[in-house]
């Protein structure tokens, strides 16, 4: 049943009831046999399908965009210079080879850090507000840069896979948690609406549609709960961004556009109101700050009363969106990272 008094600008709005059993832990095979819950807004109807059959609903004249940024193994474990473990989640590189990450247990400015491959932390700054911390790295006492980093990552980290997974990183999930064209490290959980491409179905969609990547390296923000009864108190968490040349030139056409995930979009919608194809993106959308140049989007099923099912609600509003969410439930879709999606068209 629907709630009575619905508020868009209120997060306990956007809680919906979810079994546990219908949260993804592990992926589908082949890919594109996730099932898609397609919403067609012209004639307000729901239409159910999987992956494999995408291309029929989609319009002609599209120009679809996908995020290449590629998932780093950014959960590492190790050991205070106290002695006692840790464990540490990288978020993102700041300038002049500091990072910002997440530490697990106490830490204060000057606590050293050490883990395997002779990789060592420096906490430089806390930052209490969003919990996280500025750090420096070294190996044998020589500071990292960013690729440096990334090479060692990759040898002794672990995929930081979401926490309602509820397990740990497998082998598997180095295939599965990233994209097809994931290509640009950076990201710490996956651009997931594209996790549903088999090469075939990429295919096609080349063969009949103008096909752009840019990047967003999805930061551990994007599962930050929105606490604030006002969503528009909520402060937006921010990721480094890039569009290439050739999607500029995309984005300046006439087509319509196809955002495949909500990075994508909020990337696409961020330029379109500030011009810049570089940099931070904090933009938040929701039923009081709606897309203005994506057309479509493609994503999953998202966490209760989190920005990403605002997103959802700046393109259909808070009552549709509550209503397709319940009809997935209904009929036991696959929700989050692993999960099923659905298509506005």
């Amino acid at each position: 049943m629907m709630k009575n008094n619905l508020d868009p600008l209120k997060t306990s709005s956007y809680d919906y009831f979810l079994p546990k059993e219908l949260i993804a832990s592990k992926p589908l095979y082949p890919a594109d046999s996730a099932r898609l819950l397609v919403y067609n807004r012209n004639s307000d109807t729901i239409t159910h399908t999987t992956y494999k059959y995408l291309l029929d609903f989609l319009p002609e004249n599209l120009d679809i965009f996908l995020n290449d940024t590629k998932v780093i193994k950014a959960r590492i474990y190790g050991k205070k210079d106290s002695g006692g473990k840790t464990e540490l989640l990288f978020n993102k590189p700041l300038f002049m080879d500091r990072y910002q990450v997440m530490i697990k247990g106490k830490v204060q400015k000057g606590t050293k850090l050490f883990f395997d491959e002779n990789l060592s932390a420096e906490v430089l700054e806390l930052n209490n507000e969003d919990g996280t911390r500025t750090v420096k790295f070294f190996k044998d006492e020589k500071q990292l840069d960013f690729l440096s980093l990334i090479d060692i990552l990759n040898k002794i980290g672990h995929l930081p896979l979401p926490h309602y997974m509820n397990r740990e990183d497998e082998k598997e999930d180095e295939k599965d948690y990233q994209t097809l064209f994931a290509k640009n490290y950076g990201a710490v959980a996956a651009p997931t609406a594209s996790l549903h491409f088999t090469d075939e179905l990429l295919e096609k969609l080349h063969n009949k549609h103008n096909i752009n990547y840019l990047t967003l390296h999805v930061g551990a923000g994007t599962f930050k709960p929105v606490d604030a009864e006002d969503i528009l108190n909520h402060p937006m968490h921010s990721e480094y961004f890039e569009i290439s040349r050739e999607s500029l030139e995309a984005l300046k056409e006439k087509n319509k556009t196809l955002a495949v995930g909500t990075t994508v979009t909020r990337t696409i919608e961020y330029y379109a109101r500030t011009n810049k194809i570089q940099g931070e993106c904090d933009l938040f959308l929701n039923p009081a700050n709606k897309p203005i140049k994506v057309d479509h989007l493609l994503t999953n099923f998202h966490l209760p009363k989190s920005t990403l099912i605002m997103l959802i609600a700046s393109f259909v509003g808070l009552e549709k969106t509550l209503e397709i969410y319940e009809t997935a439930v209904k009929d036991k879709y696959r929700f989050f990272s692993y999960g099923d999606g659905m298509l506005i068209i």
